[in-house]
């Protein structure tokens, strides 16, 4: 881990020096060089769009990107983008002020999804689905406009525990978030570098690097929603059982087909025993 002032991206100027920050900051790079480098995300002449929210996890997807590049660890262009949807009382001059700031090339975008969700969903329904449906469209547009190669999310590994459990549930089939895939299109990838981090260790440091989070003001305002639900239940899970969330998102890449049930991926039918 780089030690030296001259060496530290701006970004980290005013971390901490303790030893706890130290090792919670080297366990992110680490394993977000190990995803990178297991799902193989690094192409030729790469230009990743690198989408931040304002929140703890977007920030943290950041730091660690910023610091691999600065480390040459990562040989990709960066373009940071936030997609401001409208939402009431958005501070919209935090995140152009942050990054101007730092010297990070940015694009700020703005649409009106706020509203079109509002419109079209009732009150006792949930948001999520249409708005990140709408946010997904807007990210890809803006994706080919500047001509990057990928769309890079900050979803960590509870959020891909947890829309496992959720499609597990409530849509009957075994599927989570990976954190390398492509678009209906073929154009474009999009990739989850935090996926082996977890939410804690990117709460953490995002408090201990003090980034300007800002909350969401539309899903987050919503009681009720099955993803808190199933993010309660998992924290039950690892507060009596430590450990087993991590042994889960192990078996996420442990599967056996032949112990399974579904028939396009092991035939059974050719499944025959040695005859006497």
């Amino acid at each position: 881990m780089i030690e030296t002032k001259e060496e530290i991206h701006p970004i980290f100027d005013n971390c901490p020096k303790n030893l706890e920050f130290k090792k919670l900051r080297k366990r992110i790079i680490r394993l977000t060089k190990e995803t990178i480098h297991n799902f193989k995300m690094i192409e030729k002449q790469a230009k990743w769009l690198v989408c931040i929210s304002g929140g703890k996890d977007s920030f943290t997807l950041l730091a660690a990107l910023i610091e691999l590049k600065w480390r040459g660890l990562l040989p990709v262009e960066i373009l940071v983008c936030n997609l401001d949807q409208g939402q009431p009382n958005f501070p919209k001059t935090i995140l152009p002020k942050f990054l101007k700031k730092l010297g990070i090339p940015h694009r700020i975008e703005y649409q009106n999804t706020y509203s079109i969700v509002k419109n079209k969903i009732q009150i006792n329904k949930t948001y999520c689905s249409l708005c990140s449906r709408l946010r997904r469209g807007h990210l890809y547009r803006i994706a080919r406009e500047e001509k990057c190669t990928a769309v890079v999310l900050g979803h960590h590994q509870d959020d891909i525990l947890e829309t496992f459990f959720l499609n597990l549930f409530h849509g009957g089939k075994l599927s989570s978030m990976p954190p390398k895939l492509i678009n209906d299109e073929k154009d474009l990838l999009v990739l989850r570098p935090l996926a082996s981090v977890s939410e804690n260790d990117c709460e953490k440091f995002s408090n201990y690097m003090k980034f300007p989070i800002i909350p969401c003001d539309l899903c987050g305002s919503q009681d009720g929603l099955e993803r808190k639900k199933i993010k309660e239940m998992l924290k039950q899970w690892e507060f009596d059982f430590p450990g087993r969330k991590q042994v889960m998102y192990k078996a996420l890449s442990n599967s056996n087909p032949s112990h399974l049930l579904d028939r396009s991926l092991f035939n059974f039918s050719n499944l025959y025993r040695n005859r006497l």
